[in-house]
């Protein structure tokens, strides 16, 4: 059987940047099976699987080369950016069908495309020793006026804050032993940050989630999503910044990447909304046979 596979820069801040994946539509007549070895196959970090649903606008389903995520941002900005361009959605929001609930993407006019993610779930601190063990760092090169913590807005990611940008790019960690503490912690794997970016930028970022054969990747929508939350809960985000706010990532791997990130908050200071997006590059079309 062959199938078409398009293939895409989400979050690409130029042609050499973003985060490719794939992506498969009108994946209707296809078995999981089938899903998981399409992905193996393509290789990306995340390859993405639409299909119709009486529920919602799509249905759509996430394979890294070994297993199925919930969500993936990068992957649902790549899908309706490839969507846009076709001419087969238009301006306007659209309710999609995950395994993390029905979420609701946004089309602007620029090609943006944004994801309303789950709300913000805070889970236990983490032991700052063993995290800085298997980033081969000592904990003094960690913040310490912010928490290692599992967060999620529909993936568990443990969010690590680096005292500098400089500390951050230098970091060469121990995969095997991420991987172990991603697996014993149920995580997809951890996202750290630095608070001294560029200005007009709120943090850079890097992202290693090797229990998924993702050794690093370099443009995560749902861990900065996670992280807008996570900052303006811990007051680093003042009230009018949370509406547009920037992250950085895939610098250190020479594959520059911007993620956007929008926060609605009440009266009470309760976050009632978060969206992550950008825009995607690059579009090429495969076929490859299964």
């Amino acid at each position: 059987m062959e199938i078409e596979v398009y293939t895409l820069n989400a979050f690409a801040v130029d042609e050499g940047g973003g985060n490719p994946a794939g992506v498969v539509l009108n994946a209707d007549p296809l078995s999981e099976a089938d899903m998981q070895e399409i992905a193996r196959i393509v290789g990306l970090s995340e390859t993405a699987f639409l299909a119709k649903t009486a529920g919602a606008d799509f249905k759509i389903r996430y394979f890294t080369p070994n297993s199925e995520v919930d969500l993936c941002g990068h992957a649902t900005v790549a899908a309706f950016y490839l969507l846009w361009t076709q001419g087969k959605v238009g301006l306007g929001s659209y309710s999609l069908d995950t395994k993390a609930g029905i979420l609701e993407v946004t089309l602007q006019e620029n090609g943006e495309v944004f994801l309303t993610q789950a709300l913000p779930r805070f889970f236990e601190h983490v032991d700052r020793n063993l995290i800085a063990g298997s980033l081969r760092i000592g904990t003094g090169e960690l913040d310490e006026e912010l928490p290692v913590q599992i967060v999620s807005t529909g993936l568990r990611d443990i969010l690590v804050p680096i005292k500098s940008r400089r500390l951050l790019k230098r970091i060469a960690p121990d995969y095997a032993r991420i991987s172990e503490i991603s697996r014993s912690h149920q995580v997809v794997g951890f996202h750290l940050f630095a608070l001294d970016a560029a200005k007009g930028v709120q943090a850079e970022c890097r992202n290693f989630a090797p229990l998924y054969d993702i050794p690093e990747e370099s443009a995560t929508g749902t861990s900065n999503g996670a992280l807008a939350c996570y900052l303006y809960k811990n007051g680093k985000l003042p009230d009018n910044l949370a509406e547009d706010l920037i992250f950085k990532q895939g610098y250190t791997m020479n594959r520059p990447s911007e993620i956007k990130a929008k926060l609605t908050v009440n009266a009470n200071r309760e976050i009632e909304k978060i969206q992550v997006g950008g825009t995607a590059a690059n579009i090429e079309l495969k076929k490859i046979n299964i």
